[in-house]
């Protein structure tokens, strides 16, 4: 959802500022009556009203259907994360940010610095930023972009690919960015917590000219890790203006750089035998780096610059497109242990250097056209058509490196080879364009969607010199019935088709695509039902997902080894609320019930397994509540928890003939905040009671301890 259709910006600093009015003129009244000064002060105190995070539950979001239609009318699953949510709750990236949703989880791989590691429905979700496909590397489907940049994060769950082109069974997820406003505001802000986290963040905003407004933000962050010897320093920066051109035509220039440098970490890769699994030796300690700090090191560096136009030529009939370039370069130098030796506490170890270059260019036009309505039915027509050209360039190189003792290392004691990046992982360049039409039908209360797309995608091998061509046509059609009392049952059916980057490790060919689809059911209620000053938006979806031709990516000798499977399927439940009462309470609640399954594996390993990373059940839930009133209006409190039953950490195959599964675990959150004029501070806690627990064994030698307890405090002086 656009920020400027989101309630609250000016409309919100216009109530400030006749609360203050108000305050003052009550203040002025109460000293004509009152003689003693201490009195007039003391009045004025128990009259001075907070509200916080005004904009807490969401009601729409651009993604689901590329239009203004609101939640309750979009036939699918959609969660999204507001700002508000974002800066009460403390959450510092995306995988904090979905730890209350609904059929999506994350932070499996513990303290991650670069990239935010997520499963949604089984599957891992393509970032999108800005509506735009994110120049994803091979490998992972994320840029690891910061997330104060941004003004919510959406998820839209289930086969997005008749919107979207190339996207997952599981579903997508969208970052859309902060955009400029028209009236002066911004904040400055610092962050200090556990292992050494520092940072400095701000952004501002307003009007520069007739017409003109822009926004700057900027962060700066030096942070340690709960692995020893490791440290990562990240700078982002993001400028944006918007161009109000006419009375009806805007232009909104968005770009973003990001420059990341980790020294000393290994990413995991600790043996199980003595995490997950026994050692005779003892419990290797949760911080254990078997890696090379003094030569471990991740550099990554990110650009992307691009507009929005927006242009409408009636109330019925308006044209918008969005456009991005982008950039992306990694290389990593990592030594990292592939083993313990028969004495259990010696590990082997490998040197894998690794660097990726990703280029891309993305453009989505489309009309919207309405007609009827009137007391009749009412059309609501985008028609759209969208290109993405993307180049990939992956290397590697792979040697022994010297060995070390898990439980007394010694670093330093032999030198490291590093290999040449001799081998080729991906030399690729997809073009993928595609033609979508969507009808969102409007007939009293109930509302029909029905929506096609037609994709033509050319793949080519610059290695081999190789053009692939691939086609495919993608739909979807839902029905929602909007009950007066907010109550929407709906039900849609929907398919979903992915080319797929790479080649099969074991037989040298590339990757076929993929498809999939999906029959979900469920019902959405926005509390229009409700007393006034309940806001409320919860949403229970029943789903049933079947793909073909899944890639795993496995961790071996070597950390990448991608199959290509047979067919999957993905069937569960979800149920997830979003509150704020009175401008005081502020609820999250989820529960999901996710049962995956290989249905067939063409290499005959892993039928009848789950898929990894995907918990059965999740149970999440977090309340705060602020004062609004009185001496110590603004004081508030939260406390959550969540719940996730064990999951598999990997799928059998030759390199890994066990699964490894993670034990159920139950985390608990809690906040202490404060907001007082211009100021807020915060102290928030993740993992409060310490919990030391195995978040993923991707394999026997790559197991992941989760985040332990991490506490971060919070001062912002808003303008």
């Amino acid at each position: 959802m656009n920020q400027h259709d989101i309630p609250g910006g000016r409309t919100y600093r216009r109530r400030i500022l006749a609360a203050t009015v108000a305050m003052a003129l009550a203040a002025g009244a109460a000293q004509a009556q009152q003689a003693s000064s201490e009195s007039t002060a003391e009045a004025t105190e128990l009259d001075r009203i907070v509200v916080s995070a005004p904009n807490y539950v969401p009601s729409g979001s651009l993604t689901a259907t590329k239009s203004s239609a609101p939640l309750i009318e979009t036939p699918q699953s959609i969660s999204v994360v507001t700002r508000d949510q974002i800066d009460l709750l403390g959450f510092t990236d995306v995988q904090q940010a979905i730890r209350y949703t609904a059929g999506i989880v994350g932070e499996n791989y513990g303290p991650d610095l670069r990239y935010d590691f997520l499963t949604l429905r089984g599957f891992t979700p393509k970032q999108y930023i800005d509506g735009l496909q994110a120049p994803i590397s091979t490998t992972i489907f994320n840029v690891g972009v910061d997330l104060y940049g941004f003004q919510e994060v959406d998820v839209l769950k289930g086969p997005a690919a008749v919107l979207y082109g190339n996207s997952p069974p599981g579903g997508i997820y969208n970052l859309t960015s902060r955009r400029a406003e028209d009236v002066l505001g911004g904040e400055i802000g610092v962050k200090y917590g556990s292992d050494s986290y520092k940072e400095l963040h701000g952004t501002v905003t307003g009007p520069i000219a007739d017409g003109l407004s822009a926004r700057a933000t900027l962060l700066y962050l030096d942070r340690g890790s709960q692995t020893e010897h490791v440290e990562g320093e990240r700078t982002y920066f993001a400028p944006t203006f918007t161009w109000n051109i006419g009375e009806n035509t805007s232009l909104t220039g968005l770009a973003y750089y990001q420059k990341d440098a980790n020294t000393g970490d290994t990413n995991g890769f600790l043996p199980a035998e003595g995490t997950r699994l026994g050692n005779p030796h003892g419990v290797i300690p949760r911080g254990r780096n078997l890696g090379e700090p003094d030569y471990n090191r991740y550099d990554r560096t990110q650009t992307a610059i691009g507009w929005d136009f927006r242009h409408a030529f009636s109330d019925r009939v308006s044209f918008q497109q969005n456009a991005k370039w982008y950039e992306y370069e990694e290389f990593q130098k990592v030594v990292y242990s592939t083993g313990l030796q028969e004495d259990m506490r010696t590990v082997n170890r490998a040197s894998y250097p690794y660097a990726e270059d990703v280029d891309g260019f993305a453009i989505d036009s489309r009309f919207t056209l309405v007609f009827g309505g009137d007391g009749g039915v009412r059309h609501t027509v985008l028609a759209g058509y969208d290109y993405r050209d993307l180049e990939n360039f992956a290397r590697f190189g792979f040697a022994g490196a010297p060995s070390l003792d898990a439980f007394a290392p010694v670093y330093g004691a032999a030198p490291i080879d590093t290999p040449e990046l001799s081998f080729i992982f991906n030399d690729q360049r997809v073009k993928q364009s595609g033609l979508y039409v969507q009808d969102q039908i409007k007939a009293g209360n109930l509302v029909v969607t029905l929506s096609g797309r037609y994709d033509d995608v050319k793949l080519h091998d610059n290695q081999g010199g190789v053009t692939t061509k691939q086609d495919e046509f993608s739909y979807r059609a839902g029905l929602n019935y909007v009950f007066d009392s907010g109550w929407a049952p709906y039900v849609s059916y929907g398919s979903s088709f992915e080319p797929v980057l790479g080649t099969d490790s074991e037989t040298g060919e590339g990757f076929e695509p993929s498809t999939s689809t999906q029959l979900e059911a469920g019902v959405k209620f926005d509390a229009r039902g409700l007393p006034r000053g309940v806001r409320l938006f919860a949403t229970a979806a029943l789903f049933q997902i079947e793909q073909d031709n899944l890639v795993s990516v496995q961790s071996g000798q070597t950390p990448m080894f991608g199959r290509q499977l047979g067919e999957v399927e993905a069937k569960g439940g979800e149920l997830e609320v979003v509150a704020r009462i009175h401008d005081q309470w502020s609820i999250n609640a989820s529960y999901s019930y996710t049962r995956t399954e290989v249905v067939r594996d063409a290499g005959g390993f892993a039928t009848g397994d789950p898929l990894p990373t995907t918990p059965e059940h999740k149970l999440t839930a977090f309340v705060d509540y602020t004062l609004q009133q009185g001496s110590l209006a603004g004081l508030g409190f939260g406390f959550g928890g969540r719940y996730l039953s064990e999951s598999a950490g990997s799928l059998v195959d030759q390199w890994n003939p066990s699964v490894i599964y993670a034990k159920s675990t139950a985390i608990w959150d809690a906040i202490v905040h404060y907001d007082r004029d211009n100021w807020r501070f915060a102290l928030n806690a993740s993992n409060l009671f310490d919990k030391e627990y195995v978040g993923r064994c991707a394999g026997i030698a790559n197991c992941i301890y989760g985040q332990g307890r991490q506490v971060i405090a919070t001062v912002t002086w808003r303008l």
